[in-house]
């Protein structure tokens, strides 16, 4: 970042020891970094902290990342728009970065897998972003999401067999975080890939930990499985589109993209889905709304998406020329944090950050312009069905910890909620082509039509009693015709809930 009148990094040396310029004039020193700015990666508590950069800077503030490296955190919800809505200014292309340039972001710095340029659609501009994001595009509207919604439902009733017997969880490590990758495992074409070992590979990139490499490995070995398998004989996944689509996307193409689509939307929906469990758990208000009809499953969501954004941040976007934004002069080659987290409380657009947001949608959980997520709605569609079908197989379902015993661990990106330690009443496993419920010993349903009208035949009718020999059996007594019983016409909300949901 080099606010006006000089760069923050400017003409100074580059090495480890070497005196850091002052902050730009109009920033006053407010932080324990160089020149007085904050350091986002050692904050204790990031939306305080943003409230406070917000406080002093206005919409768009000067921070500092790992390594000191300056930065720009865009903290408002109109100028995060304009952030990504203007692709002539800003891009993603992290090989104009002046920090790069200038030897401040090393090799080795902790967000370079992040931030560092790929040959993929996240990073690209113009036609080739139009061929490869098309691509991507084409695969997520192939998707058949009535299909999806019974899939998730089938994934939901595996995952709660493993534990529904022992009356106790923990919805965090044995749900929202294997649920999403059972899923995406299915919609990309490897439903034989999903296990505990991917899931453990996937946290485990996400994380950082000094095995994210061999992690990231074992993730692309089984892509690149699936993209050979896929290129040799194409199917009707996610994979298959990908493969035969007219923008002739390469193998090692096709397999990237499947590894941004596989992690970006299970650390998403995780996140997500262990979000609204937990403001269900904690507050008998949103589950009394959603109990009573007052608040549906999606309206819930997107409350979350406000609230809890997936993603606190996203890395990263980089001014193509001199430009100006939230009131800052922006220098060619800054980089800037494009920030849902703080940008949906902006009093500007939620002047109180508890008030019920349903049914607005314009949070900015998934981005916007061109690099908008394309795979929002399958995301939607995993934690609107994962707290749904979870509620119907436990409905007693109770927090087992203190909502203040609750954690979470925070970084720049995001906010992980540890664990969701929960109890419930034991409950036998169900088969999983059977809608989730909560009722284990319903007689199962026989054949039916709608508007058909159930017969006598269909009911079971006692065995005949046996006839004494030679007696002549008295004759029968004229039984006077009944009406028959018509059943309760199925109203239309209910035959759309019926569908909507898979079944």
């Amino acid at each position: 970042m080099t606010p006006e009148p000089t760069s923050l990094t400017g003409d100074s040396p580059t090495g480890a020891d070497a005196p850091r310029p002052g902050p730009p004039p109009g920033c006053p020193a407010h932080g324990p970094g160089p020149g007085g700015l904050s350091r986002l990666h050692e904050s204790p508590d990031l939306k305080k902290l943003y409230e406070e950069l917000r406080a002093e800077h206005g919409p768009v503030a000067p921070a500092l990342l790992h390594d000191d490296v300056p930065v720009w955190v865009v903290l408002g919800h109109a100028e995060n728009q304009q952030l990504v809505r203007s692709p002539a200014q800003y891009c993603k292309d992290s090989r104009i970065w002046s920090a790069l340039a200038e030897g401040l972001v090393k090799p080795d710095h902790p967000l370079m897998p992040h931030i560092a340029w790929q040959p993929m659609c996240a990073h690209a501009e113009g036609d080739e972003h139009r061929r490869l994001r098309g691509a991507i595009d084409a695969a997520v509207a192939a998707t058949d999401f009535r299909g999806l919604r019974r899939h998730v439902n089938r994934s939901v009733q595996r995952v709660v067999n493993r534990f529904c017997e022992a009356g106790e969880a923990d919805l965090v490590g044995q749900y929202a975080e294997h649920l999403p990758m059972a899923v995406m495992c299915h919609v990309l074409g490897m439903p034989d890939e999903y296990g505990d070992r991917i899931v453990e590979a996937a946290r485990d990139m996400i994380r950082g930990t000094e095995t994210a490499i061999a992690s990231n490995a074992y993730v692309m070995e089984a892509l690149g499985r699936l993209t050979a398998r896929s290129r040799a004989e194409p199917l009707d996944d996610f994979a298959g589109h990908l493969v035969r689509h007219p923008a002739g996307l390469t193998d090692e193409e096709v397999a990237q993209h499947l590894r941004v689509v596989l992690i970006a939307a299970y650390e998403a929906t995780a996140n997500l889905l262990a979000n609204v469990l937990r403001q269900v758990l904690i507050d008998p208000r949103f589950r009394s709304q959603l109990n009573g009809g007052q608040m549906t499953v999606p309206q819930a969501v997107e409350q979350l998406l406000w609230d809890e954004p997936p993603f606190s941040t996203i890395f990263a976007y980089f001014a193509k020329q001199d430009t100006e934004l939230g009131g800052r002069r922006i220098r060619k080659g800054d980089g800037l944090l494009f920030a849902p987290a703080p940008a949906n409380v902006d009093p500007r657009v939620r002047p109180d950050p508890t008030a019920d947001m349903q049914g607005n949608r314009s949070h900015l959980a998934f981005g916007g312009g061109t690099h908008e997520c394309p795979g929002q709605d399958i995301g939607r569609v995993v934690a609107e069905v994962g707290v749904d079908a979870l509620l119907m197989r436990l409905p007693d379902v109770e927090l087992g910890v203190g909502e203040e015993e609750l954690s979470f661990t925070e970084s720049i990106a995001s906010r992980h909620l540890v664990e969701l330690p929960v109890h419930f009443t034991p409950r036998p496993q169900q088969d999983v082509l059977q809608r989730p419920s909560h009722e284990n010993d319903a007689p199962p349903q026989r054949d039916w039509r709608i508007g058909a009208t159930r017969t006598a035949a269909s009911a079971p009718s006692a065995p005949p009693a046996p006839a004494e020999p030679d007696v002549e059996p008295p004759a029968p007594r004229p039984v006077p015709p009944q009406p028959t019983p018509t059943p309760a016409p199925r109203g239309a909300w209910q035959r759309f809930l019926h569908w909507w949901r898979g079944y």
